[in-house]
């Protein structure tokens, strides 16, 4: 089975969905990675308590969870009601007034609008919005004022929507859907909101573009985009500083150096364009594990944390160099932790790590020494999502 087949297979929970082949072999699974901004964490410093939200493909489901600041244990909240066909998969919170969900059904080729309560309860708000084929990923740029969305499946583009902030409403913007070569799929918008990329696995490239925050419209750069990254690229993250972009290729080969599987791609990133440029050394690669697909950045924006799928050397970790954006992997990476590749995210305060696994219904919880990077398991992780989850946000 493919890389982007498997990553299907999994998130969507229909047998029956439209699919385009991937030519990898690999088993591995699609994530959703995010950077965040501060300080990193250890687990030994109280953050606050927050909400999250994670979706659940074969259920056609919403589910509300609890994150307890403290220790980082999660607790099951509502969970929306079950939607037929629809395979919810990517989604994305209007921050920083959380009062509405945006989730990408992959399958209804909708995007559904969720009301938040002040209780991070959701209420449907209205009709779903029409999308392209395969709707993904979602993201929502640094102003609040638009929503991007991946179409994966035949589209080959992002729909860009303008945000109502009163009323939720999505509109298409001029100009949307913007090509952005075979079969988009994990997206990110820089933290100032000048750049976008968005991984191809088919072509093992990124697509980058500018994103002009006045109308939404997305422009790719040229010459040079699309960027080969690797076979099967996919997660992608970007450090605060917006100075250097990390690609997942969970089916690149490493030979003749390594035997293992998966390796990871790193950009300079051009302040003034948004063009990417290999960075010395690049692509990186731990010695032992394979299929790295779902990427995270600790808030101190000094380790990059990979995931693999299975309990196996599973974490990876690197050290990133603040000058040249060079990855080192720190003492004792890989780490054989159970992990997955569906997402992995560091709550705001940099406590914990939360990693979604293809292997079973449950989210993995840890602590990681901000130092070393060194994962402690969360008391009572996995924690149960009832059904298996597909991509998660925190309400920050």
């Amino acid at each position: 089975m493919s890389f982007q087949r498997a990553a299907r297979a999994a998130l969507a929970g229909q047998s029956g969905l439209p699919r385009i082949l991937v030519a990898i072999v690999v088993v591995s699974l699609a994530g959703l990675s995010l950077s965040c901004g501060n300080s990193g964490g250890s687990g030994t410093t109280t953050g606050r308590s927050l909400n999250a939200y994670v979706t659940l493909p074969s259920d056609g489901s919403v589910r509300l969870l609890h994150i307890n600041g403290a220790n980082g244990v999660i607790t099951l909240g509502a969970k929306t009601p079950t939607t037929e066909n629809t395979s919810p998969t990517g989604l994305a919170l209007l921050l920083p007034s959380k009062k509405f969900l945006y989730v990408a059904n992959s399958r209804a080729n909708t995007i559904s609008t969720f009301n938040v309560a002040s209780d991070g309860s959701l209420t449907l708000n209205g009709t779903p919005t029409p999308a392209g084929s395969g709707p993904w990923a979602a993201v929502i740029d640094p102003s609040g004022k638009y929503l991007l969305v991946t179409n994966n499946y035949f589209s080959n583009n992002i729909s860009v929507f303008s945000i109502d902030t009163g009323s939720g409403a999505l509109s298409e913007v001029p100009g949307s859907p913007f090509y952005a070569n075979a079969n988009p799929t994990e997206i990110l918008i820089t933290p100032s909101g000048k750049f976008v990329y968005a991984t191809n696995p088919n072509l093992g490239t990124v697509t980058a573009f500018t994103f002009s925050k006045v109308d939404g419209k997305l422009t790719e750069v040229k010459p040079g985009s699309p960027y080969f990254s690797g076979a099967g690229a996919f997660g992608l993250t970007v450090d605060g500083s917006e100075r250097f972009l990390y690609v997942a290729n969970p089916s690149a080969s490493n030979l003749p150096l390594q035997s293992n599987t998966g390796n990871i791609s790193a950009f300079s990133i051009d302040p003034n364009t948004g063009a990417l440029t290999p960075i010395q050394g690049s692509p990186f690669a731990s010695t032992l594990g394979n299929g790295p697909a779902s990427l995270t950045i600790d808030p101190g924006g000094k380790l990059l944390f990979a995931m693999t799928p299975g309990s196996s050397y599973s974490i990876w970790c690197f050290t990133i160099d603040s000058t040249d954006g060079h990855l080192t992997a720190v003492t004792s990476s890989p780490f054989s932790f159970t992990a997955g590749t569906l997402f992995s995210l560091i709550d705001p305060s940099g406590n914990y790590l939360y990693i979604g696994s293809q292997d079973g219904t449950a989210i993995e919880a840890y602590t990681y020494n901000s130092l070393t990077g060194a994962p402690v398991i969360v008391a009572g992780s996995p924690f149960s999502t009832g059904e298996a989850p597909g991509k998660m946000v925190l309400s920050q």
